[in-house]
């Protein structure tokens, strides 16, 4: 009986490599299975759900378009992963898919196409300028949601990439489904002031709760007292208790937005402006971008 069995199990193991070596010489499925992270001795187990996702693929290489995906789950495809000495497979989103996913993970408030798209795959490393800011984007990304990580109070003069610096950032750690909201401030402001009722609560809330916060062109604004104390101070003194990124850019220097924000139509108020102050220096890193202006 043992003989029987053994017989059993060293020919169904030599139909799978059959199989197997019948399915590589198809020159897109061997190409698939070798980037594969999986061991092939493994992977002969799994020949015809392997072909599968090779068939899958095949109609990838000539995409139509999401609108116009082939696939039976638009904008999907089967997938292997090995977990423990199995492989599972399920559908993971495409590239042009996940391209959509990511993005609903940064809600953006008034800013352009461009930086709606920025990525750090296009950002110039070759200014010295950069290289502390580049440094801070690397040792961000390995600390965030391991420990708690200040943000940047980046200035720098105009047009030196300070904006697409850090947008291209929270593009990236959106891939990492790790949601953050860019507001360029003068215009949330501005917003916030024609809203009413639900629609105020839902644009505050959505900076003031966000994961990760980027506040662009602080300075920039006409202060007045509700912006700064209503707005700003409520907003930061919130994300302070809460442990939660803040990032800023600004053409000032922390001194010169002290001097900003204290002055209103109220006066001059110095002790209020340096409230505020006190709490960007506790949720940020100042760093200054000395860079040429790269949009002339």
């Amino acid at each position: 009986m043992e003989d029987v069995k053994k017989y059993f199990k060293e020919n169904s193991q030599n139909t799978l490599k059959d199989n197997y070596i019948k399915a590589c010489s198809d020159e897109v499925f061997q190409n698939y299975v070798h980037q594969l992270p999986i061991k092939e001795e493994v992977l002969v187990k799994y020949t015809s759900s392997l072909e599968e996702c090779v068939k899958q693929r095949k109609k990838c290489m000539h995409c139509p378009g999401l609108k116009e995906c082939p696939q039976e789950v638009k904008g999907f495809v089967l997938t292997p992963e090995q977990i423990d000495k199995r492989v599972i497979f399920s559908y993971v989103a495409c590239s042009k898919k996940q391209s959509i996913l990511y993005k609903d993970n940064v809600t953006y408030f008034d800013v352009s196409k461009d930086i709606r798209n920025a990525s750090l795959k296009e950002v110039y490393t070759d200014d010295k300028g950069r290289v502390p800011i580049i440094k801070y984007f690397n040792d961000f990304m390995k600390k965030y949601g391991k420990e708690d990580t200040k943000g940047l109070y980046l200035t720098g003069s105009f047009g030196t990439g300070k904006t697409y610096l850090i947008s291209a950032l929270l593009n990236d750690m959106a891939k990492k489904n790790i949601k953050s909201t860019i507001v360029y401030y003068p215009e949330f402001l501005r917003e916030l002031k024609s809203s009413f009722g639900s629609d105020f609560d839902e644009k505050y809330n959505a900076a003031k709760k966000s994961p990760i916060l980027f506040i662009d062109d602080i300075g920039a604004e006409n202060c007045s007292s509700w912006s700064r104390d209503e707005i700003l101070g409520s907003i930061l003194q919130y994300r302070m208790e809460e442990h939660l990124t803040t990032f800023f850019t600004s053409n000032l220097t922390l001194q010169e937005l002290e001097n900003h924000l204290s002055i209103t139509s109220s006066g001059v108020e110095k002790v209020k402006a340096r409230r505020i102050i006190e709490r960007i220096k506790q949720l940020t890193i100042p760093l200054e971008l000395v860079s040429k202006n790269r949009r002339k």
